[in-house]
């Protein structure tokens, strides 16, 4: 087979990984951005968003992490079919 690896079963084409990052990136930079407007504004404190950052991180970690990737992109996926 020199055309490549193989992987069987895999539906998705050569791009498919990079796209799931550039919006996992934007979803991050999006949630960043809201999280610095709330404490410039007021609307958060320093120490809450810290723990609301920490969780974020340690939540990566759980088992839990695949389900929510999962859900993101379906959502981002829903978001994307919307026509104006």
């Amino acid at each position: 087979m020199g055309g490549g690896p193989y992987t069987p079963g895999r539906v998705g084409g050569p791009t498919e990984g990079v796209i799931s990052v550039a919006i996992s990136l934007s979803v991050v930079v999006l949630l960043l951005v809201i999280l610095v407007v709330m404490i410039r504004g007021g609307s958060i404190k320093a120490g809450p968003a810290v723990v609301a950052v920490l969780f974020g991180f340690f939540l990566a970690s759980t088992g839990m992490a695949p389900s929510i990737n999962r859900f993101m992109n379906s959502l981002a996926d829903t978001i994307n079919q919307i026509t104006f």
